[in-house]
């Protein structure tokens, strides 16, 4: 398949592709922070990515939005797996609870989203950040509506 077949894809496909190809020419958040698709499986997905400086908030610590887009990227993928060709996704809701602070010296940032539920209209995910040591950094649910192209 080319990068032309994507619409054609189904979520998981559509995953897999990114994590085997690494497409550097499509703009993303994903490639904006230098994220890692480390695995996918349907229903779930792992991402990871280096801490940098760029990431510090004014406390000099990684800025909270980072893991919450970390975790926001995991778990809507994760559910984006179960779904198929020409059917897609938005966030609805995030809530997101922060557990300690992570350094901005390159440390490796881990975020896990699992699939909960799986509906006509919505998705429900969870996920974890963690850190090298496997310490928990932040973790956070989600709730995604479910977008058909006949809507």
């Amino acid at each position: 398949m080319t990068t032309l077949d994507i619409a054609a894809m189904s979520g998981l496909e559509l995953m897999r592709w990114v994590q085997t190809e690494r497409p550097t020419g499509i703009p993303t958040i994903g490639r904006l922070l230098g994220m890692r698709f480390d695995e996918v499986e349907h229903g779930r997905i792992v991402v990871s990515l280096d801490t940098r400086p760029d990431f510090a908030n004014p406390l000099g610590t990684v800025h909270g939005g980072i893991a919450a887009t970390l975790l926001d990227s995991a778990m809507g993928c994760a559910v984006h797996t179960t779904l198929p060709a020409r059917v897609g996704y938005t966030t609805l809701e995030l809530k997101v609870n922060y557990i300690r602070a992570a350094q901005t010296d390159g440390r490796t940032l881990t975020a896990e989203g699992t699939v909960i539920h799986v509906g006509r209209r919505t998705a429900a995910a969870e996920g974890r950040v963690t850190d090298e040591k496997g310490k928990l950094v932040a973790h956070a649910t989600t709730t995604c509506l479910i977008i058909n192209s006949e809507d």
